[in-house]
This record gives C-alpha cells, sequence and structure tokens, in this order.
C-alpha cells in the first residue's frame, strides 16, 4: 500500500470536511439542531452531535465515492473509539442523562443525496 503524500492527504480531509458540512445541513433539514461539530476525547471523535426533540445522536460520517463503500468503512475498532468519544461527550454534560441516546451514520457520495442510517450501530458494547 502507498504512503499518501501530504496533498493526498489534504484532499482527503477537505472531501471530509465538506462530506460533514453536507450531513450537517441534510439533518438541519429533517429537524436536527447541532450541539457539537468534530468532538474529539478519550481517543475517538465525533463528527457531528445532533438533537431532535429528547434525542441525541451521535453521527459519524463517511464519504466514500460510492455509498456502499461508504457504509462498509464503519469497522469495529472505529465503533470502539466512538463510543469512547460517546461516553466522554456524556461525561461532559449530564443534562442529557435521562434522554435518549443513539448513534447514526450519514454516507456521502458524488452526485447522490446523502444517506442517514438511524442508530446504525449500539453505543453500549455488546
Amino acid at each position: 500500500m502507498a504512503v499518501p503524500t501530504r496533498a493526498t492527504r489534504r484532499l482527503a480531509l477537505r472531501r471530509g470536511f465538506l462530506a460533514e458540512w453536507a450531513a450537517l445541513l441534510f439533518l438541519m433539514l429533517k429537524g436536527y439542531r447541532p450541539l457539537a461539530r468534530r468532538f474529539a476525547a478519550a481517543g475517538g471523535e465525533i463528527d457531528l452531535v445532533m438533537r431532535r426533540g429528547r434525542t441525541v445522536v451521535f453521527v459519524e460520517v463517511k464519504a466514500r465515492r460510492a455509498l456502499d463503500a461508504a457504509r462498509e468503512a464503519i469497522g469495529e475498532s472505529k465503533r470502539r473509539r466512538f463510543r469512547r468519544a460517546a461516553r466522554a461527550w456524556m461525561a461532559r454534560n449530564p443534562w442529557c442523562a435521562d434522554w435518549t441516546l443513539r448513534a447514526d451514520a450519514v454516507f456521502v457520495a458524488p452526485g447522490r443525496a446523502p444517506a442517514h442510517l438511524v442508530d446504525a450501530f449500539p453505543l453500549e458494547e455488546s
């Protein structure tokens, strides 16, 4: 596997940033309101933390050339890091302790509307 160049990494970061904005706007049109973006803690990162009613949604955004490839990009190690970051966010925001909490995913591909997968994976490890 080739080592990515600085330009390749920069392009990937830009695509990821644009995908996060697309996901944010898409979710806002569905009635979600942002609480945090790019929250990082405990060795993990959450792209978006959103609220809708009394539900806090931790969102992983994946951008790939095809939606199917984006769906396959959330592996178990990513889920573990995501869960740790979600627990850290909840510890810093105790006001939501009795709210519904869930992990969603938004998949973004060029020329396609974002795909929102509700309850993409459990927040608690099985």
